[in-house]
């Protein structure tokens, strides 16, 4: 941290999904930055969640206020919205951890050959979670129009009751 309490710039690339596509984030050009309220606002996630991934170490504010308010920047944002992409592929924090720093690496010089199998294995581990949520997606949607099916049975109202 510098004299102000600011993390120095990291050379993370982390990419942040938006409505317009695929866009890449790096620390260090920050602008304005937001209070954990906002970024809670905007990620969706619950300040309990955001105050969990600092403490594990995943994504740590970029600066405190001078009252101590933590203090997001939009790059900070971006490392949250890719963590928060993270979860549904079932990794653990540690691996989280691993996997963003192996990121941070790639960002800076690219990947030795055990760094570059650990992250291959990432991706299979990825890629095989990805089949499974859709094969539950799949069995969502059948339950789903099986359930719309149901409804438009012949509805049996109080008045047709016989006690």
């Amino acid at each position: 941290m510098d004299a102000v309490g600011r993390r120095p710039g990291l050379a993370l690339s982390v990419p942040a999904i938006n409505d317009s596509g695929l866009q890449t984030m790096s620390r260090g050009a920050e602008t304005s930055l937001m209070q954990i309220g906002d970024v809670a606002a905007r990620t969706g996630l619950s300040l309990r969640t955001l105050r969990f991934y600092e403490e594990a170490g995943l994504a740590e504010p970029t600066e405190r206020s001078a009252g101590g308010f933590r203090l997001y920047s939009e790059a900070d944002c971006a490392r949250i919205d890719f963590i928060k992409r993270l979860k549904p592929l079932g990794f653990s924090v540690e691996e989280m951890r691993e996997l963003m720093g192996l990121l941070e690496v790639v960002g800076l010089a690219g990947l030795d050959d055990r760094a570059h199998d650990r992250l291959m294995a990432f991706v299979e581990t990825a890629e095989v979670q990805c089949r499974l949520l859709r094969s539950q997606l799949r069995d969502a949607e059948w339950m789903t129009a099986h359930l719309r099916s149901e409804s438009r049975r012949e509805h049996i109202g109080d008045d047709a009751r016989v006690e």
